[in-house]
């Protein structure tokens, strides 16, 4: 009994310096299960609600638990797929009644971007937090709406700004905190690809509000703040366009633009329908610089800078993304970047601008 009675000590003390050393238990070969995780319903089941699908398979913090979507095959083909219960599944017309549903804490807005605001207001309604993807909405207007919904009904509204959490991204960003690029003088966003099906809703004015910038030019926008640290205080624009049939009016093909910021640091950005390879950031100071090509696409991210290379281990970018958008929502956590919803009205604020300088060929001030 004196010897059982002494390895019982010793595990309890053993147990004890677990959770007493941080990382020691992960380091051991144990894992900490979280104590809660974020329960998610996909709204809009394509590709990329897909792809989100795909990657919460390997989330510690958030589980897919609910799907909405307009096409019954879809919902049925999702339930068998991801052991969706019938109980948590919705169409566009009644998924309202997701108030009544306590196994749902969070709907993730994956549809046309002309349909975000109604979506999402209605999802805060519902009393439930709204993850919604980029750009939150066709026009900054539109965005705060969204952000006034959300914050009336008590809930969280978050963007779905992936780039906000990958590793590399999150490094040059340290570089730039600690000083170690000196004074920042020049962004470069280079962000395009060429786009396929013309009958697609993305070249769709009524459902896309825009072409490629709302689609992808908004990587160097949101990329040029959080690479210098800054909000733009103004831009010029100018548009370019070869396929008036493919890109009819309201859809752009190809837009330059440029801002100012208030340090003096400037950036040029291209955002493109019509020319592949092009997802590279360049970010140039005093003391250093920083390069990353590719820069936004779903990995892995590039990058090398006058120190060395960048090459920090990828992981899915929506895995982490979701992990963490599940601390941000339940325990309270602080991301390096912001991903809310005022976060994603400053792009709207800068995409409205954008069109404004095209349409009138003069500066915009942004302040």
């Amino acid at each position: 009994m004196k010897s059982r009675r002494i390895f019982l000590q010793k595990a309890g003390l053993s147990a004890l310096a677990l959770t007493a050393l941080p990382g020691l238990s992960q380091a051991s070969g144990f894992s900490a299960k979280p104590d809660k995780i974020l329960r998610v319903a996909i709204m809009g089941l394509g590709s990329y609600g897909t792809r989100v699908a795909e990657a919460m398979k390997d989330s510690k913090k958030a589980k897919l638990v609910g799907v909405i979507s307009g096409t019954p095959s879809k919902v049925t083909e999702w339930q068998s797929k991801y052991g969706i219960p019938a109980k948590n599944c919705y169409n566009y017309e009644n998924f309202d009644q997701i108030k009544d549903n306590p196994d749902i804490d969070a709907v993730y807005v994956i549809t046309p971007n002309a349909l975000h605001k109604d979506q999402v207001i209605r999802v805060a309604k519902a009393g439930k937090h709204a993850i919604c993807e980029k750009p939150m909405a066709i026009n900054a207007k539109d965005g705060q709406a969204m952000v006034d919904a959300c914050k009336a009904a008590g809930v969280q509204l978050l963007i779905g700004y992936r780039m906000h959490f990958e590793a590399n991204t999150l490094e040059a960003i340290r570089m730039r905190k600690s000083g170690e690029l000196g004074d920042l003088k020049f962004f470069q966003g280079l962000s395009g690809f060429v786009i396929g099906d013309p009958t697609q809703w993305r070249l769709d004015p009524k459902l896309s509000g825009g072409g490629a910038m709302m689609d992808i030019g908004i990587y160097s926008i949101n990329g040029a703040r959080y690479m210098l640290g800054e909000e733009p205080i103004w831009v010029t624009a100018q548009e370019t366009k070869t396929d008036p049939v493919k890109f009819r009016d309201g859809i752009d093909e190809t837009i330059q633009f440029q801002m100012g910021f208030p340090s003096g640091a400037v950036a040029s950005c291209l955002s493109t329908y019509a020319m592949n390879g092009l997802d590279k950031f360049f970010l140039n100071g005093s003391k250093g610089w920083v390069e990353m090509q590719p820069s936004t696409g779903y990995g892995p991210i590039k990058g090398k800078t006058n120190k060395g290379p960048l090459e920090l281990p990828h992981v899915t970018h929506q895995t982490v993304q979701m992990d963490k958008m599940a601390g941000i929502l339940l325990e309270g956590e602080k991301p390096e970047i912001p991903v809310d919803g005022v976060e994603g009205v400053k792009d709207m604020k800068i995409i409205d601008a954008i069109f404004e300088a095209v349409k009138t060929g003069k500066k915009v001030d942004l302040v």
